[in-house]
């Protein structure tokens, strides 16, 4: 299953790489036709030699093959070629500047924040703008100002959806005690000089159980549609391209056609072929048709079902199995209560901000059971 997955890496790898080779062919051809336009032929010659070699195309061939022989009629090809690329080229950018339409769409204060986010490194505090001895309440405030700040959908400024992320990464590590001791103890980038147990978790740890865009949704209430995070990534890669010239597409020779089906054929054979070879979870902490046979933990006494076959096959493994059993329990339990508690505090938070005496008194009443049943388990 590993050697799988290697493989279906490598194979998203080459694809990637084919199509950013293909951009790159695209673009020596049409620095070659502006050397021909200028007169510097070897310089053109070397630019279609390299497109060829990074992705063959016909264009390509008969654009070098013309040049080698001479022909008056291919040098005429060039010109033309050359003045209807910049022809295009001039039809396809506005007539205002583009780079000053492009910072028209954010502020210099916002780009500051921005660069200033970016900038820290890894450093969860100044990040915050907090001290290491803030109080709950100043966590807060510091991640809520920020977060309306950096969203996406707010701020235009390169780099936003960036820091952003970075954000959501700081509150999320600093508001849980544990994870917080272990960044003070490590920091944004130290590592022990023997990787231990608690390092691999902390490391781990510091991916999040929840993503920037829910727990913006958190604390906001769901104002800006989350989608937009992902989509800004496109947005900005088609700005930055604005002014790459996409020539028509020619005919491929067979031999570059396969390479390029290639790899797409092998990820789905590759696919297909590990959907066979997943294997069923050994347990499941809530009843199903197949999960039917209802187990404790000796622990934590944490109920969980398994299959018919559970004691049979896996009798050797039950303290390593509970051992998962009780880690995965109190993984949701504390995912759920921290989605209560900040519910019911972004609740109690815009009562105060709208005088909403109602509203306060619901947020006051609303019960956090995730959180009172990880007492217990703590207690216990």
């Amino acid at each position: 299953m590993t050697i799988i997955l290697f493989l279906t890496q490598l194979l998203l790898l080459a694809v990637t790489k084919m199509d950013g080779n293909k951009d790159e062919s695209e673009r020596c051809i049409t620095i070659a036709l502006r050397c021909i336009a200028a007169g510097d032929k070897d310089k053109a010659r070397r630019f279609l030699q390299k497109s060829e070699k990074l992705y063959p195309s016909k264009r390509a061939t008969d654009l070098l093959a013309s040049l080698d022989n001479g022909e008056q009629n291919g040098e005429a090809q060039f010109n033309e070629d050359s003045q209807s690329t910049a022809r295009r080229r001039k039809a396809s950018i506005p007539k205002e500047n583009y780079e000053e339409k492009a910072h028209a769409d954010y502020t210099s204060e916002q780009l500051a924040s921005v660069k200033r986010i970016n900038g820290c490194k890894g450093d969860l505090y100044q990040i915050l703008e907090v001290s290491k001895d803030f109080s709950e309440s100043d966590l807060k405030k510091a991640y809520r100002k920020l977060a309306l700040q950096m969203h996406p959908d707010k701020n235009k400024a390169p780099g936003a959806t960036e820091a952003f992320k970075a954000v959501g990464k700081a509150y999320s590590v600093l508001s849980d005690k544990e994870k917080k001791r272990q960044y003070d103890l490590y920091g944004p980038e130290m590592q022990p000089s023997r990787p231990s147990r608690e390092y691999q978790e902390y490391s781990n740890g510091f991916d999040g159980d929840i993503s920037p865009e829910e727990l913006f949704n958190m604390f906001f209430g769901g104002g800006f549609p989350s989608g937009n995070l992902h989509r800004r990534g496109h947005h900005h890669t088609s700005r930055r391209t604005y002014y790459t010239y996409r020539e028509p597409q020619q005919s491929e020779s067979g031999l570059s056609l396969f390479f390029q089906l290639a790899p797409i054929l092998l990820l789905v054979v590759l696919s297909m072929l590990s959907s066979f070879l997943v294997s069923d979870a050994v347990f499941s902490l809530q009843r199903t048709e197949k999960y039917r046979i209802e187990r404790k933990t000796a622990n934590l006494r944490i109920n969980y079902y398994v299959k018919d076959d559970f004691r049979a096959e896996f009798k050797s493994d039950l303290r390593r199995i509970e051992r998962a059993v009780e880690e995965e329990y109190i993984g949701q339990l504390r995912s759920n209560c921290f989605r209560e508690r900040n519910y019911r505090e972004n609740m109690m938070w815009r009562a105060r901000n709208y005088g909403d005496a109602r509203l306060y008194q619901k947020a006051m009443d609303m019960t956090t059971p995730s959180c009172d049943n990880l007492q217990k388990v703590y207690a216990s």
